[in-house]
């Protein structure tokens, strides 16, 4: 699986521009970081690429997953998983639930809900099911949000600033989970981040003004 952005440029209606000319691939199991200060377009770049593009931008280049064009597709077709700073779980439904909600459709009945327990044994959350969102820890609603992308099975992943809002020796423990959960699934990331801490060793950093990638 290999992300792959082509002559991409994002520009305001008004004429500023976010980005100019970007060519970057993302292969399998690789999690490539944007570094900038506030306000420089990484946050816009990853709702482009989920299809959420602000009405205020537009954009040139070509964008795609596995070949795939991602332009003409929904947000829902492009298989493209996003983990926020905030844990985006449903208050009404219990933690099992949550996770259910994320499974391909082709998964029916009971059997959903027993992937979703299976899923909750792997990260030691088994007896958490039955819990509530706000019953749970800031940490285990992390892990939670993390699992529950990544069973919708997506091509791809993006993170906009995941760790920010976790306590420091919590943050250290979820960063190196959630890379390594990344590479197990064997998918192109693109991280946001405001930290040089977050990004894995040994990856690439592309920094603001995006001219060039830099190996951390």
């Amino acid at each position: 699986m290999t992300f792959c952005l082509e002559n991409l440029a994002i520009h305001k209606h008004s004429g500023d521009t976010l980005f100019s000319d970007i060519n970057l691939t993302i292969d399998a199991g690789e999690i490539v970081s944007l570094m900038g200060p506030s306000g420089c377009g990484k946050s816009t770049l990853l709702s482009l690429i989920a299809g959420h593009l602000s009405d205020e931008f537009e954009y040139s280049g070509t964008l795609s997953l596995n070949q795939r064009d991602l332009a003409p597709l929904a947000p829902h077709q492009r298989q493209v998983g996003i983990l926020f700073q905030d844990d985006m779980l449903f208050p009404h439904l219990n933690i099992w639930q949550n996770l259910a909600f994320a499974l391909p459709n082709d998964i029916k009945g009971a059997e959903r809900k027993v992937q979703a327990i299976n899923a909750l044994d792997k990260i030691a959350l088994s007896e958490l099911a039955d819990s509530y969102p706000e019953q749970i820890s800031g940490g285990q609603r992390a892990r939670v949000s993390l699992i529950r992308m990544l069973l919708a099975k997506p091509q791809m992943a993006l993170l906009d600033e995941p760790f920010s809002k976790l306590d420091k020796e919590l943050r250290v423990q979820f960063r190196d989970w959630v890379i390594s959960q990344l590479q197990q699934a064997n998918i192109p990331a693109l991280m946001v981040t405001h930290d040089i801490d977050d990004v894995p060793p040994g990856s690439r950093v592309l920094h603001w003004p995006w001219e060039q990638c830099h190996v951390r």
